[in-house]
């Protein structure tokens, strides 16, 4: 398009409708090349219409308010340019500019004055929109009015839609008269519609969390109900493909939830794409749950499968479930690039709470760096051994005893055993099931001695803490390799979204309903999520052993008694169920439950989490020199230790908190100390026999109370 150098030369526009918009108005440059705006004729008398009509936008329904405006009076000006002005007014959307919402500033205080007759109904609708066009009544002309608009988007500075029916973010006028609806309420009616909770069921929870602060009735009812349907509609048309480019896409993203972003580094040709996710409720969960306590990572979903491997860091909640408290999106595993990472998200939590810090961290990749990382554990391959015998072989009997053959081979860290003879004798006597060999001979000889010396180096994870990571790692394939979205698992954004709204909202609500007892039905599938817990519920009377050489135990079904389950190798994590869940490679309860039911029987060796601490004790003990400051050292360590374990028992034991609160030792401190806590300390004063330097404690000028008065 040329530009314009006169504006005589820009023809008058006055379109036949009775109201107009920027749409239906040809638009030229007027200006030099250097600078230059878009602009418009009308006659003045259409200005209102104008207006009008730009307030009517279908996508982003709005009003204009004056900004600022100046007036000349005619014959004021002796010497003019033909494109000076009568009338200035500069109209800006009324969603802006201020931005009173997530992440934005309000301005500073105008020394002008507004007119506010026509703008947004409260501050908290400024969304820093930057739409705004300008009217300047020519002084030359004064029937024609100069349209200039150079911001016709009604977006933020971001670039993103901040109002209207494509904002992701509005719920819809009328908000003074919504009733109060916390955080709280708000992300429970999320939570239910992401999980795909019929409209009717959220609505009615929504209503009972708006009864407990205020009054029900049909108005609140009504409004209600507007409020759960717009929400609704808008999880319904939000989407993750913010840009058809999934790496720009991802950068608006970040731009947009920062909030919610603990690390990003773009990708370059130095630095690998890395981005670390936490919600502001997942960063609570960790300091609440992590605080002297375990975090374990699973570093190992989707390297087959997804653009980038998704690495989940998790604690373990009251009830010892994993729960994912950040998740990080990387295909680096080097040190420099864990070390980025893992330091900004420590020192997000220590911002938050700086004596945060944790007892334990777990691994589930022997060759993970672990120099960032102190007091590290392990979490064992059973599981990934497990799955791919079931995959590769089809007879059962020849599963389980390869099964057992494995466990061998893993146990001879603690038996004085050569591996390699165990090794050597698998690969004869199973030399006919040639897919299994082919791939344990590919995969995992070449790595079996770094797992092994890991595994003896390093504590290893209990049976507990591995079926809790597991039942994470089937929900999140659950929610993200669902047949729908296979053609989404290269794109990041997809990730992000389904991460940060399904999983997020189903692990929020599974807390939510725990902790407030409600949602049974969620509660009760909650609970029972993990092995463990499933186990639990099984009595003892329902498992008989083989009495003659425990071979196997028999474990009777809890939906049909007359269904009895075989647990072949009991007592072992290499144990071999017939159930259906455990033929598809996975931990079952009755696995659980006869090796809980045979820890305590001397027939039976420890399990390799007990195996693992007994030699960790056992090296502490033989490490001191005989009367030694060493010894003198690691006995003090060692009773704080064991201090701290009977505490942690005690309290996992008891049923009643009080009992044990009440033999916690009173620590007494006096008064002053209590008020002054945190406090520098007043002016600690030299001894000097100048009473002129002495100190004057202040007047206390406030008013005594009413009370004290009487």
């Amino acid at each position: 398009m040329d530009i314009i150098e006169s504006i005589l030369n820009i023809p008058v526009q006055d379109p036949p409708e009775e109201e107009f918009s920027s749409a239906d108005l040809s638009w030229s440059k007027f200006g030099t090349a250097d600078r230059h705006d878009n602009v418009a004729l009308i006659p003045y008398a259409r200005v209102d219409a104008f207006i009008i009509g730009e307030c009517s936008n279908v996508e982003c329904p709005t009003r204009f308010h004056i900004e600022r405006g100046r007036k000349r009076s005619k014959g004021s000006l002796k010497e003019y340019k033909s494109d000076e002005y009568l009338e200035y007014r500069l109209y800006w959307c009324s969603f802006g500019p201020e931005n009173y919402g997530e992440g934005g500033g309000i301005l500073p205080s105008r020394r002008y004055r507004l007119n506010t007759r026509n703008r947004a109904a409260r501050p908290q609708s400024m969304r820093g929109c930057t739409c705004h066009f300008v009217v300047k009544r020519l002084y030359a002309r004064p029937s024609l009015a100069l349209l200039i608009y150079n911001d016709r988007r009604h977006v933020n500075k971001s670039g993103f839609v901040c109002h209207g029916p494509l904002d992701g973010d509005a719920i819809g006028p009328g908000a003074k008269k919504v009733p109060y609806v916390c955080n709280e309420i708000q992300q429970q009616t999320m939570s239910m519609i992401y999980l795909g909770i019929p409209e009717e069921n959220v609505l009615e929870k929504h209503i009972e969390g708006l009864q407990r602060y205020g009054d029900s009735n049909a108005t609140v009812n009504i409004l209600a109900s507007q409020y759960v349907h717009k929400l609704g509609m808008i999880i319904k048309r939000s989407t993750h493909e913010l840009d058809l480019d999934d790496q720009a896409s991802i950068r608006m993203w970040v731009e947009r939830n920062k909030k919610s972003i603990f690390f990003y580094q773009d990708t370059s040709e130095t630095n690998p794409f890395v981005l670390g996710i936490q919600t502001e409720w997942q960063l609570q969960q960790m300091i609440r749950f992590g605080h002297r306590s375990l975090v374990a990572a699973d570093s190992t979903f989707g390297i087959k499968r997804l653009k980038y491997p998704l690495c989940t860091l998790l604690v373990f909640d009251s009830r010892r479930h994993a729960l994912p408290v950040a998740w990080v999106i990387t295909r680096s595993i080097a040190k420099p690039d864990v070390s980025k990472w893992m330091k900004a998200l420590l020192n997000r939590v220590r911002a938050v709470d700086p004596g945060w810090r944790i007892n334990g961290f777990l691994i589930d990749d022997a060759a993970a760096e672990t120099d960032p990382i102190r007091h590290c554990g392990l979490t064992t391959f059973i599981l990934s051994w497990l799955r791919n015998i079931v995959k590769r072989c089809s007879n059962i009997e020849v599963q389980r005893e390869i099964f057992k053959r494995l466990g061998k081979i893993v146990y001879s860290i603690w038996d004085g055993v050569d591996y390699s003879v165990a090794l050597k004798e698998l690969n004869q006597d199973f030399v006919d099931q040639t897919s299994f060999v082919q791939y344990f001979n590919a995969s995992w000889v070449p790595k079996i001695e770094m797992w092994l010396t890991s595994m003896r180096n390093l504590p290893l994870a209990s049976q507990e803490a591995s079926g809790a990571i597991e039942a994470y790692h089937v929900k999140l394939k659950v929610k993200l390799y669902d047949d729908s979205h296979l053609g989404a698992l290269q794109r990041v954004d997809w990730l992000v979204h389904k991460l940060t709204t399904e999983l997020h909202s189903s692990y929020w609500l599974d807390r939510y309903a725990d902790e407030s007892d409600s949602f049974q039905n969620v509660k009760e599938e909650y609970i029972a999520s993990t092995s463990w817990h499933r186990a639990l519920q099984i009595p003892d009377c329902d498992v008989t052993l083989d009495d003659k050489d425990h071979l196997f135990a028999k474990v009777v079904s809890q939906k049909d008694s007359s269904l009895t389950h075989l647990v072949w190798n009991p007592g072992s994590e290499f144990a071999f169920c017939d159930c259906s869940w455990s033929i598809r490679g996975n931990l079952c309860k009755h696995v659980v439950k006869v090796n809980i039911f045979c820890e305590n029987r001397q027939e039976f060796q420890p399990s390799m989490s007990c195996q693992s601490f007994k030699e960790i004790l056992t090296n502490l003990w033989r490490k001191p020199t005989e009367d030694s400051i060493s010894l003198d050292l690691s006995m003090a360590w060692t009773q704080q230790i064991l201090e701290q374990i009977q505490k942690l028992v005690e309290l996992n034991s008891s049923n009643d908190i009080g009992c044990v609160v009440n033999n916690m030792p009173l620590k007494w401190i006096a008064k002053r100390g209590r008020t002054s806590v945190g406090k520098p300390p007043s002016a600690l004063a030299l001894p000097s026999s100048s009473k002129s330097n002495a100190i004057v404690p202040k007047r206390n000028r406030k008013r005594k109370r009413l009370s004290r008065l009487r």
